[in-house]
């Protein structure tokens, strides 16, 4: 380990994408946090480089009370989530997006009891998911429910899913073929669940090992982490890393596959993938002054059992909390940690190529489009930078208010949210 501290029809070709999220996913549409495939990557063409409040927005539209989850888009409809600051209402909110006019705002849910959150959070923080003829709605311990998106009838409703998330809700839902999978991490429970996607019924429900959250204190145990699946000689694996451990589960059954245990408390980037290595931040670390860290990790997934001394191909300390989830192109990867650091590692060596100090925090997570990558700060700056071994901005844009939610790409354009707004945002 080294540690670093046509298919042919006549007369047209017709390219299909394979993903094992969703079966299948047109180029255009968006369906789950970071995209199609969960990885923050785009395949459109067209995408602006160059925006402010007066310059290339398609149009922008008003979204009432408040939420971070991140839209997503299926054919010409948008999906988001928001709710009052006081959490006592919730709701479903779908957006045309050629003319930016509302289509739905449904309330979904009312809790008899709100608890308490993090300041910086909101009570409709998880992103939806979305597929032809149907969205996926989550608000975490409050209730996850299935509307089609044709007249946005419920087809199904659960609010008997519960933990304690202490500081809110934050893990997303991702679709895998028939199975909504969703992750409770709370300060009480901790578990994943795989739903029927048509019914809402559970398929299976798999506790997280009790030898790796006892010894932890209440506080320790949670976590807001969205799980990915990859594919691994020929099998799906579901990676979720967890307050106390990183597991890879059978998405078919929640059968434990391996796991590598390390640190405690409030796991929140995702996994990424990329030319067979899993990337994940681990929870809370000390280091050898006793300062609190995380790590992130470089790990081969094709092992069973406990892959802690095997498989951890190298691992860099950062700092804590890690919020935003990096994004993994050609062999590099790209990020900014919490202390405002924009940095660009080699996946092979995790050493760092490149840094630059950034004035703002950058909660939202970059996405990648046209041979670019975006970052938007909290404050409403989006870098655009060239991918590459060499620092390369090429453009800094600027709208008021305050971004947390990560971009969605599609149909040439990028379609952001911010704490009033919902911008598609193309050239004009």
């Amino acid at each position: 380990m080294k540690t670093i501290t046509k298919y042919r029809l006549p007369g047209s070709l017709i390219l299909l994408f394979l993903c094992h999220i969703n079966g299948f996913t047109q180029t255009s549409n968006w369906t789950h946090f970071r995209g199609s495939n969960l990885d923050g990557i785009s395949t459109e063409t067209g995408i602006p480089v160059l925006w402010n409040d007066s310059t290339n927005i398609v149009w922008k539209i008003p979204i009432h009370g408040k939420g971070w989850s991140s839209p997503v888009v299926y054919g010409n409809q948008i999906w988001l989530t928001t709710a009052g600051a006081d959490g006592k209402e919730m709701f479903g909110v779908c957006a045309d997006l050629i003319t930016g006019k509302l289509i739905f705002d449904m309330k979904l849910f009312e809790p008899d009891t709100v608890f308490r959150k993090h300041n910086v959070n909101t009570y409709a923080t998880p992103t939806p998911c979305i597929e032809d003829g149907f969205v996926y709605l989550h608000f975490g311990s409050y209730g996850t429910t299935c509307l089609r998106t044709k007249d946005g009838s419920k087809v199904w409703t659960r609010s008997d899913l519960k933990c304690d998330h202490v500081q809110g809700p934050g893990s997303s839902p991702i679709i895998y073929k028939d199975m909504l999978i969703l992750h409770y991490e709370g300060s009480d429970v901790q578990y994943i669940v795989a739903l029927n996607k048509k019914t809402g019924e559970t398929i299976w429900k798999k506790e997280r090992p009790r030898e790796c959250y006892d010894p932890l204190q209440p506080i320790g145990k949670k976590a807001y982490v969205t799980p990915i699946v990859i594919r691994v000689n020929g099998r799906d694996l579901l990676i979720s890393n967890g307050s106390a451990v990183c597991i890879a589960y059978d998405p078919e059954t929640g059968e434990e596959v391996w796991r590598i245990v390390e640190g405690e408390d409030s796991t929140i980037a995702m996994p990424i993938f990329e030319n067979g290595v899993v990337f994940f931040y681990t929870s809370f670390v000390k280091d050898s002054t006793g300062e609190k860290k995380v790590e992130l990790f470089a790990v081969n997934p094709a092992g069973k059992g406990n892959i802690k001394e095997t498989n951890i191909l190298w691992r860099l300390q950062t700092p804590t909390t890690q919020l935003l989830t990096p994004l993994v192109k050609d062999g590099l990867i790209y990020t900014v940690d919490t202390r405002n650091t924009l940095e660009c590692l080699n996946a092979k060596t995790g050493e760092i190529v490149w840094s630059k100090k950034l004035k703002n925090k950058y909660n939202s997570s970059p996405v990648y489009a046209d041979g670019r990558i975006y970052f938007t700060s909290v404050e409403g700056e989006t870098l655009v930078l060239k991918p590459g071994k060499n620092l390369e901005i090429i453009n800094e844009n600027k709208l008021h208010g305050e971004f947390y939610a990560t971009p969605a790409i599609s149909q040439k354009s990028i379609i952001l949210r911010s704490s009033e707004y919902l911008y598609r945002i193309g050239m004009r």
